[in-house]
């Protein structure tokens, strides 16, 4: 199969790995999400495999959903393993107009998704200017 691109750009799907891998002084991200809306509701849907729903907490403060979880480490002679074990958290700006009293998840094969319903978009409303001192 040839490549598209030219022989410069060729490396880049490999740079973009090396950005999502751990670098010595950063905080490792072993949580990859995506967002979206859909039948209004903004949906969040993160993956998380080998990960018991009971180890996962997610919680709403003011405007920012936190989706915490944890993957245990099982006891055994490894030779070799590239898994993330430990804590680890990601939290996200929640979108204007959402109803944080009514956010639902579930958990299916390794993804959780959040659900959280939106308000109806209050109706537009003019704002008159007034002159100062009349």
């Amino acid at each position: 199969m040839t490549s598209l691109l030219p022989s410069s750009a060729r490396g880049l799907p490999d740079l973009f790995r090396i950005l999502e891998s751990e670098w010595p002084f950063a905080e490792r991200q072993s949580m990859r999400i995506e967002a979206f809306t859909e039948e209004g509701n903004f949906v969040v849907r993160c993956e998380l495999p080998g990960v018991e729903p009971d180890d996962i907490h997610i919680s709403v403060e003011g405007d920012q959903l936190k989706v915490e979880a944890e993957r245990r480490k099982e006891e055994r002679n490894e030779e070799h393993s590239e898994f993330y074990y430990g804590s680890f958290s990601r939290t996200m700006l929640l979108p204007s107009g959402c109803d944080i009293d009514n956010i639902k998840a579930d958990y299916d094969n390794g993804i959780v998704t959040i659900r959280v319903p939106r308000k109806e978009a209050p109706a537009t409303k003019e704002i008159p200017v007034a002159r100062k001192g009349s």
